[in-house]
Order: structure tokens, then C-alpha cells, then sequence
């Protein structure tokens, strides 16, 4: 029985007591629900604006930033980029506090599985916890395609499991085979404390970059298939694998969504540019031109049928309006590469792990 009818049941009022009382019943519940409102946050909806107290560090005294994120070190000359922060539309963020940050995971673990991309996020919030406790002890180590920062005086690792497809890769006697529906690589994820997984960008890789020659799904062999039903019954092998091992007492899980891209200008109205390079201010405003990228969808379905609880860092909007975010020629690539898919550290991975850090508060 429901807390209104109980109380209809129960009252014994004279007829313009009880529409008194349903009165203030019906604004107590409207109080409710408006406060309700009021305490949710969208953060991903909202714009860029300039902010002179960032970046949250400075990319010189982080002395860990690899090659192809370390814009600054490969020479380019604006730092604009490094001053922006994401305003949401209806509240604040709370800005990230490296030290609360390493209390609150003291003694604990959390691992960014997935491509590069999430290599560039692991890299953003280890600079962004070394710059809060600059003389902390760390130590740095690899073991396999797991990358481990550990910060010692806190006992808290900071991992990067690098697995692009998160479903498995193997050898076999036909050459190399993607198992969309096998995750033995999981194994190494149980008892992590915070989880944080990406893939996409190496779906639609083709010729001497795809690392696979056979696709497995069904016990069956092809050549290949649809990319995004590959992806999309990756994820679905990953949601189960999330329903079989994750206990939402001791672990928080999070998919970093979608990183894009940006190597066609008339996506954001300006049909000259080819790629990112030279591009120095975000898109106005909070909606991309160009719309979101058809992967996004296809995500989102995989996450609702999950059903222990996964947040998605819903990156993606975000990020296509920092097209002046990335290496382009300052990265790994230098003069003779173009890279507009990753991004300069410090940077826009700062935003994704502020965001971060504003769930977990």
C-alpha cells in the first residue's frame, strides 16, 4: 500500500481539512521532487570557457608524460588549450583534489583497461595526483600489458591494462583470432577496486594495423563482419563478464565512453580544415555540429542491459568540442604524422578524470 493511500485510509478529516491537508500533501511531494531535480548534476552537458587557475598542473613538472602526449616538449608554441574548463549547464564541478583523491583510495587499486586512449587518461591522473603531493614516493612498473604507478606513501596503484577489444586475441593454427565471445583476459580485473574501460578506436582497423586475421563469435570462424556488430557483441561479452564478477560493494566500475576524433573540418562548420593541426579555441557552445558518432548508440544499448551498475564517463560531446586538443603535428608522429585522435597532456583527460572525481565524492 503506498504512503498516499495509507494516509487517505487512515485520515478522519472534515472535507475542507482533508483538501487542506491534500494540499500541502501535493506541495510537500512537488518540494520533493523539485529538490530531487536539484541535486542532479548533468555534467556532461555544458560549454568550455576560459579559466586562468588551470591547467590543474603544469605538463613540465610531470616528468612522466610519454613522448606523444607531451605537446608542450614537442614544441607547440600555443598553451590556450591548457586553460579551458568544462562548465556544466546546470551546476558546478568540484575541482579535483589529488590529495582527498589518494585518501579516499589509500590502500586500494584502480585500473584503466582499454587502448591508448585510455592510456592517455591514466597518464592525466597520475600527473594529476603527482602535482597534489609533489614529494610523495612512487615507483613505476611493468609487467606484461599491465602498467602499474604505485604511489607508496598512500599504498594506492594507479593501473593500465592494455587491452584493445577487452574480448580476447589469440593464436591459433589459422594465425590470430578475435573471440568476441571470450574474456579470459579478465581474470586480472577481479578485485580491482575502480574499474575504468574503454574500446573502439581499433575497430575499424584494417590492413597491416588490424592485429587479427579470423573473427570467432558462435564457435564459428569468418573473415570478417559488420565492425559495429562486432563491437556491439564485444560488449556484450564484457557486460556478462561485469555481471558474473563484479560486486558493486567493493568495486566501481565505469566505461570512459567514446574518445572522437576530429580530421574533417566541415564536422564543425569549417570545410577548409583537413585535420586538427593550427586549430587553437574549442567549438562554441555545447552542441557539436557534426552530431555524435554512430558508435555512441551502440554503447549505450550495450550498457543498458547490464545489470549491476556500470557509470558511463560520457565523454564524448565533450570532447568533440575541444577539436584544438590534440598532438596533431606535436606528437609521436611529429612533422611526418598527423595524430587527431589522442590528446596533449595536460589537457582534455584532465576534464574526463575531474568528472570522474566528482562521482566518487
Amino acid at each position: 500500500m503506498g504512503f498516499f493511500s495509507f494516509w487517505v485510509r487512515r485520515s478522519t478529516f472534515s472535507p475542507p481539512a482533508f483538501a487542506s491537508h491534500l494540499l500541502l500533501l501535493l506541495l510537500l511531494l512537488v518540494c520533493c521532487q523539485a529538490n530531487a531535480a536539484n541535486d542532479y548534476c548533468d555534467m556532461f552537458t555544458g560549454r568550455w570557457v576560459l579559466d586562468a587557475s588551470y591547467p590543474l598542473y603544469e605538463a613540465a613538472a610531470c616528468p612522466f608524460i610519454e613522448h606523444e602526449f607531451s605537446c608542450q616538449k614537442n614544441g607547440r608554441p600555443d598553451l590556450a588549450y591548457t586553460n579551458y574548463r568544462w562548465q556544466p549547464r546546470d551546476c558546478n564541478l568540484t575541482r579535483f583534489n589529488g590529495l582527498k583523491f589518494l585518501e579516499r583510495f589509500r590502500g586500494k587499486s584502480i585500473m584503466f583497461v582499454g587502448d591508448s586512449l585510455s592510456r592517455n587518461q591514466w597518464q592525466s591522473l597520475t600527473c594529476m595526483l603527482h602535482s597534489a603531493v609533489p614529494s610523495a614516493k612512487y615507483n613505476i612498473t611493468r609487467q606484461g600489458d599491465v602498467s602499474s604507478f604505485t604511489f607508496t606513501d598512500y599504498g594506492v596503484k594507479v593501473m593500465l591494462n592494455r587491452n584493445v577489444y577487452l574480448v580476447d586475441t589469440v593464436r591459433g593454427k589459422v594465425g590470430r583470432v578475435l573471440k568476441l565471445d571470450s574474456i579470459e583476459g579478465g581474470k586480472i580485473w577481479r578485485q580491482i577496486d575502480m574499474l575504468i574501460f574503454n574500446t573502439w578506436h581499433w575497430w575499424n582497423r584494417r590492413g597491416p594495423s588490424q592485429p587479427w586475421d579470423y573473427i570467432q563469435v558462435g564457435g564459428k570462424l569468418v573473415k570478417d563482419m559488420d565492425r559495429m556488430v562486432a563491437f556491439d557483441k564485444a560488449l556484450a561479452t564484457w557486460g556478462r563478464w561485469v555481471d558474473d564478477n563484479i560486486d558493486p560493494v567493493k568495486s566501481m566500475v565505469f566505461f570512459q565512453g567514446i574518445s572522437p576524433s576530429h580530421y574533417n573540418g566541415s564536422l564543425w562548420n569549417e570545410p577548409s580544415a583537413k585535420t586538427c593541426i593550427r586549430q587553437m579555441a574549442p567549438v562554441a557552445g555545447s552542441i557539436y555540429p557534426g552530431g555524435l558518432p554512430p558508435a555512441v548508440a551502440v554503447l549505450r544499448a550495450a550498457l543498458r542491459k547490464i545489470k549491476k551498475p556500470v557509470t558511463l564517463l560520457d565523454v564524448t560531446n565533450l570532447s568533440l568540442l575541444r577539436k584544438d586538443g590534440h598532438p596533431s603535428m606535436y606528437g609521436l608522429g611529429g612533422p611526418t604524422g598527423m595524430d587527431c585522435s589522442h590528446w596533449c597532456l595536460a589537457g582534455v583527460p584532465d576534464t574526463w578524470n575531474e568528472i570522474l572525481y566528482n562521482f566518487i565524492l
